[in-house]
């Protein structure tokens, strides 16, 4: 009696590919011991500089520099660790390893999502690390369990929108060099440029106009606010446009730019 076949769907496919490709990406990260000891050493280093340089200087709202200085940094780590996507899928292309699993009859997002879950992953572990030494060093937060879910859920949200827009830089760069540099110029002053550090209030006017009107700033400010209580007011509700935009743009057009490059 022959057994029948068992017929799945393109999704069931899509996704198993995924999976095994988030696999990969994970199992790159645990056995690279440059990305782990930056996962662990670049969030702390930031936190104690920024801390022991600006602490004793800077009058912020919400108690100490600390309190206030952590969504900023959490948020900052979450932006640059994102700009590994790009350099991951970079790499992939350089080395020629997408040739080959373009050979093979897998779904065309595989190779990119398994960068960017993989690289969530890894990102949530600096964020991790990075609160436990805050907590370590004088961060206080008041956040109820609503609050921190409603946290991880938003910086889950924020870190995909930007790693698959990452990873669209990725494709697109001609080298890894070109990546990184490409990267820096998108999130350096995205990040500084922004309420991660200090309050917008004490930036000149025109700075003051684009660094109150980014998504990085409403994220920080959205963040501070669950995670020691200061006023939120719209910060929540752009932070969520400002994600669901870019994903909903990035990642198609990740989609599309991966198939063009890899087709010719």
């Amino acid at each position: 009696m022959t057994a029948t076949p068992i017929k799945r769907s393109k999704l069931w496919f899509a996704i198993s590919d995924s999976l095994i490709m988030i696999r990969r990406s994970a199992t790159h990260i645990i056995r690279n011991t440059d990305q782990l000891l930056g996962t662990f050493f670049q969030p702390i280093m930031f936190l104690v500089l920024f801390t022991a340089v600006f602490g004793g200087a800077i009058k912020t709202e919400g108690g100490s520099y600390i309190n206030f200085l952590m969504a900023g940094i959490i948020v900052q780590t979450l932006a640059f660790g994102s700009t590994t996507t790009a350099i991951a899928v970079a790499t992939d292309l350089k080395k020629g390893i997408v040739d080959r699993f373009r050979s093979l009859p897998m779904s065309n997002l595989a190779l990119l999502t398994g960068h960017v879950i993989s690289d969530i992953f890894r990102n949530f572990i600096s964020v991790i690390v990075m609160i436990v030494a805050g907590l370590i060093i004088g961060f206080r937060p008041n956040a109820s369990l609503t609050d921190w879910l409603a946290f991880i859920g938003l910086v889950t949200l924020f870190t995909l929108a930007l790693s698959w827009l990452m990873a669209i830089i990725g494709v697109v760069a001609k080298s890894v060099e070109g990546v990184q540099w490409l990267t820096f110029i998108i999130i350096f002053p995205l990040t500084f440029a922004s309420s991660a550090f200090v309050d917008t209030s004490t930036m000149t006017s025109w700075l003051k106009i684009f660094a109150e009107n980014q998504p990085v700033t409403h994220m920080v400010n959205a963040v501070r606010s669950l995670l020691i209580g200061t006023p939120m007011g719209s910060a929540g509700l752009w932070s969520l446009i400002w994600s669901i935009s870019i994903l909903i743009i990035a990642m198609p057009l990740a989609a599309y730019v991966f198939k063009r490059k890899t087709s010719n």
